[in-house]
């Protein structure tokens, strides 16, 4: 069983964001094979809001970073999406992004949703009603998709 927590930079203990600074280089930049500036000053503005699933033993296995429109869009959007790779299988992607969208839908109600998400990802999220909206461009070597939620 995962515990969601919700938080803005301010809040987060300095473990909290050890951890999820952790699992998202742990997976985006090792097990990804892709370095890129993982520390872009999108974390620590006011309206970003950091969504933690924490399971039962208390260890990080999912995140989203949910940011203002304006910020990485003209609209609200949702990044750094990730599961521990302990924790994949089981439908806690699909969890974390129900989440993370009643965030930025709360948050920012007149706005879409955008994402910048892996090409080989977009059926997932044209599950969860995003559309494409761009070609398949490169993004530090890896094929993205833009996607809109409307």
């Amino acid at each position: 069983m995962v515990q969601w927590q919700e938080y803005g930079f301010s809040a987060l203990s300095v473990k909290q964001l050890y951890e999820l600074i952790k699992l998202r280089v742990d997976v985006f930049v090792v097990e990804q094979h892709c370095p890129y500036p993982e520390l872009d000053g999108k974390d620590t503005l006011a309206q970003t809001r950091h969504l933690l699933g924490v399971d039962e033993h208390g260890a990080l296995v999912a995140y989203a970073r949910i940011l203002a429109p304006g910020v990485s869009y003209a609209d609200s959007s949702i990044g750094r999406v990730v599961v521990a790779r302990c924790a994949r299988g089981a439908g806690l992607a699909e969890s974390l992004m129900h989440r993370a969208i009643a965030i930025a839908q709360a948050q920012w109600p007149q706005a879409n949703i955008q994402i910048g998400a892996q090409q080989y990802l977009c059926g997932f999220y044209q599950r969860l009603g995003f559309t494409p909206v761009s070609d398949v461009y490169l993004e530090d070597g890896i094929p993205h998709v833009d996607m809109l939620l409307s």
